[in-house]
């Protein structure tokens, strides 16, 4: 059964960092599976400086959406998703069944052997959304945290850079 971790926090927060590092702690060579899509010019920006920043030590999977290919695809090594946020929000943009594929997700990874690190954000801290499409996203980002949390070994919350285990 693997080993599944959950690093959760604010934008910023230092959670992709330290989520890093304990990927990297299962063994090398690591599987970074990316969730984010260039939709602009500066998301593009931002995914090639995290690009930047990871050294040979990290295998690269694009997974927008399918991420259940690239946990397959990934079996054998440790595996970080980053960020489950993305994914998410993908996942409702293209009105795909985001709670069917978060079941399939986990029980996925708990039939596999090798470790998952998950990022997430915590996005429930914060005001009431004034959009109706806001609302369901939050509440959406709740249950699939809470879900994640639930099946995880340790959850990490993490702010200002520090990371404070919960679980």
């Amino acid at each position: 059964m693997a080993r599944i971790l959950l690093y959760i926090g604010g934008a910023r927060s230092g959670k992709s960092r330290l989520a890093e590092a304990a990927t990297l702690a299962f063994g090398q060579p690591a599987t970074y599976i990316a969730t984010a899509e260039a939709h602009d010019a500066e998301m593009a920006a931002r995914i090639a400086h995290h690009q930047a920043q990871r050294g040979p030590e990290w295998h690269t999977l694009a997974a927008p959406r399918d991420l259940l290919a690239a946990l397959r695809a990934s079996e054998g090594s440790a595996r970080l998703v980053d960020c489950l946020t993305l994914w998410l929000t993908n996942l409702m943009l293209s009105d795909q069944d985001w709670r069917a594929a978060a079941d399939e997700m986990l029980a996925l990874v708990r039939a596999q052997s090798s470790p998952v690190v998950f990022v997430s954000n915590e996005t429930g801290m914060g005001i009431v959304p004034e959009n109706a499409l806001a609302r369901r996203f939050r509440d959406a980002q709740g249950w699939l945290n809470q879900t994640v949390a639930a099946a995880a070994d340790e959850v990490h919350f993490t702010a200002a850079g520090l990371s404070l285990r919960m679980k």
